[in-house]
């Protein structure tokens, strides 16, 4: 940009960076600089993905969520499942909809019935028979914590029964134990399967919902 404004400059000007009034612009251009790059992240940190700290508490407020201890991974998904809820209906499918948007992962990460499809008589609950793993890891939330945002996405009187957290390791053949996806893991855990686990609700500090 400097040498651009120099450019513009009449030939009644030594048109050098070095020169007087090069130097003056330059102490412009500097000015000008750091006020772009504030601007700039600024918009960049409009958006949810990006924002951070109070900007990220201006951007929970303007849908009435609070952040309570929440780090800012875990309250972008508090903000992002306030959102979706309003557009919930409290159907099977709207509520895999609102957890994958709320934990920006594939629908098809998440398995939801009702007890009566697994031949339990008693329509007012649902099990999840499998969870987005890779996306709680990477959120740092809790079996507990993401069993509360489901329950938040049900209808009244809707009770989440349990959650299984399904792993990918299985034994096999010899191949299929050393299997980079399913078989034992290395000693880094860069390669291998994973254990699950099957949370079933009790009491724990609630998410600011």
């Amino acid at each position: 940009m400097l040498q651009s404004w120099l450019n513009k400059l009449t030939d009644r000007y030594v048109k050098n960076p070095n020169s007087n009034i090069g130097k003056l612009f330059l102490i412009v251009d500097s000015e000008i600089e750091q006020a772009k790059a504030a601007l700039l992240k600024t918009e960049e940190w409009r958006s949810l993905d990006n924002a951070k700290g109070s900007t990220l508490d201006l951007l929970g407020g303007n849908v009435g969520q609070e952040r309570g201890k929440s780090s800012d991974e875990i309250y972008r998904v508090l903000i992002r499942g306030k959102e979706a809820l309003n557009r919930s209906d409290g159907t099977i499918n709207k509520i895999i909809e609102v957890l994958s948007v709320t934990l920006d992962c594939s629908s098809s990460e998440i398995n939801l019935y009702s007890l009566k499809e697994r031949g339990i008589d008693e329509p007012a609950a649902i099990i999840i028979t499998k969870a987005p793993l890779d996306a709680l890891n990477r959120i740092g939330l809790t079996p507990a914590q993401f069993t509360q945002i489901v329950q938040k996405t049900t209808l009244a009187g809707v009770r989440v029964d349990s959650v299984e957290f399904n792993g990918t390791f299985e034994f096999g053949t010899t191949a299929m134990e050393t299997d980079p996806a399913a078989g034992f893991a290395d000693i880094e855990g860069t390669t291998g399967g994973y254990f699950g686990l099957v949370f079933v609700p009790s009491q724990e500090e609630e998410l600011p919902f």
